[in-house]
C-alpha cells in the first residue's frame, strides 16, 4: 500500500512537472512571436457586406485580435468610433476597416442620411424675425407656428396656430448637423480653396427641417400661399414634450372677445389640424340657436 501511494505521488509530481515544462515552453514561444510579430491588438472588421454610402451600425461590425506589427496606424480599433459613419466604398465581410474607407455624415454624404426613416427633409425660408434672429443651429429643436388667413369677405380673419412641435433642425443654410461647421470655397482666382467657419453664421436664409410626409405637405401648402407666415420658436434641448394643439389665436381671443369670433373652422386652409377652438362660438352669425340656449354676454 505504501508503494502504491508513493507511485501515485510520483505520477502526480511528474504530471505537474510536465505541465510546468509545457507552460514554460509556450511562454517562451509567445515571447518569441511577440518579439517577431508584436503583441496582439484588437481591431474592427466587417461582419457582413456593407454597400457604398450605407450607414454603419454596430450589428455590421466585429472585433478580432491580430499581431500589432500587422496593424496599420489608420486601422479602426474601437467599433463605437465609427458607428453612424458612412461607407465611402463597398466593404466586404471579413475586411479590416480603415478610417479612410469612411465618411463623416455631412456635405460629403449629403443630407439624406441624416433623415430618419419615414421622414422627409424640407427647407423653409426664414429671416431674423421668423427665425429667432437666426440663432437656430443644426441639431436644435423648434416649434413651427403658422399665421393662416381663413374665410372670405366679412368672415375673413387671421388665426395663429402651432403647426408642428419638437421639430429637429437638420441644417441651417449649408451647415449640416453632425458635421464640422465650415464651408470650403474657391477663391477669386479659382485655384485655391478657402475655409470659412460657419460657427455663429447668421447669413443663411433657409432652415432645413425633418417632417412627416403629411407635415411636409401642409408646410408646402403654406409656403405656396403665404411663405412669410411661418415662424420658428426655439426649444430647450431637454424639452421633448409635446401637447395637444392649442386653441388658435385671433384678434378676438387676444382681446378676450372669444365669444364674438365666428369660429375656427377649416375654411380655405386645407389643414385638417385647424379645427374649432374651445371657447369660440360655433354657430355662424344669424344661425338659429338650440332651444333653451342662453345668449352670450
Amino acid at each position: 500500500m505504501g508503494n502504491e501511494t508513493r507511485n501515485l505521488w510520483l505520477s502526480i509530481g511528474a504530471a505537474l512537472f510536465a505541465v510546468f515544462l509545457i507552460y514554460s515552453y509556450s511562454q517562451e514561444k509567445k515571447a518569441e512571436y511577440d518579439k517577431m510579430f508584436g503583441a496582439k491588438k484588437t481591431i474592427v472588421r466587417v461582419k457582413e457586406d456593407i454597400p457604398e454610402m450605407s450607414t454603419i451600425y454596430d450589428t455590421m461590425l466585429e472585433t478580432v485580435e491580430v499581431p500589432s506589427n500587422y496593424v496599420y496606424p489608420d486601422t479602426v480599433t474601437i467599433p463605437e468610433d465609427i458607428i453612424g459613419h458612412v461607407a465611402a466604398v463597398p466593404l466586404k465581410k471579413g475586411q479590416i476597416i480603415m478610417k479612410n474607407m469612411l465618411f463623416t455624415p455631412g456635405p460629403d454624404t449629403g443630407i439624406s442620411l441624416q433623415v430618419a426613416p419615414n421622414k422627409r427633409a424640407l427647407a423653409i425660408p426664414i429671416d431674423d424675425v421668423r427665425g429667432v434672429a437666426k440663432l437656430v443651429r443644426p441639431g436644435d429643436r423648434v416649434d413651427i407656428v403658422a399665421a393662416v388667413d381663413v374665410g372670405k369677405g366679412q368672415n375673413a380673419r387671421r388665426e395663429v396656430v402651432v403647426l408642428m412641435e419638437d421639430v429637429p433642425i437638420l441644417a441651417t443654410g449649408v451647415s449640416v448637423v453632425n458635421n464640422i461647421p465650415r464651408l470650403m470655397e474657391l477663391d477669386a482666382s479659382g485655384k485655391n480653396l478657402t475655409q470659412t467657419s460657419l460657427t455663429g453664421d447668421t447669413k443663411y436664409s433657409t432652415v432645413t427641417i425633418e417632417a412627416s410626409p403629411k407635415e411636409a405637405q401642409d408646410v408646402i401648402f403654406l409656403l405656396s400661399t403665404s411663405p412669410g407666415n411661418l415662424f420658428f420658436t426655439l426649444r430647450n434641448p431637454n424639452d421633448r414634450t409635446t401637447r395637444l394643439r392649442l386653441p388658435s389665436s385671433t384678434a378676438d381671443s387676444i382681446l378676450g372677445r372669444a365669444g364674438l369670433d365666428q369660429g375656427s373652422s377649416n375654411l380655405g386652409t386645407g389643414l385638417p389640424g385647424l379645427q374649432s377652438s374651445p371657447g369660440i362660438l360655433a354657430n355662424p352669425a344669424g344661425a338659429p340657436k338650440a332651444p333653451g340656449q342662453r345668449p352670450r354676454n
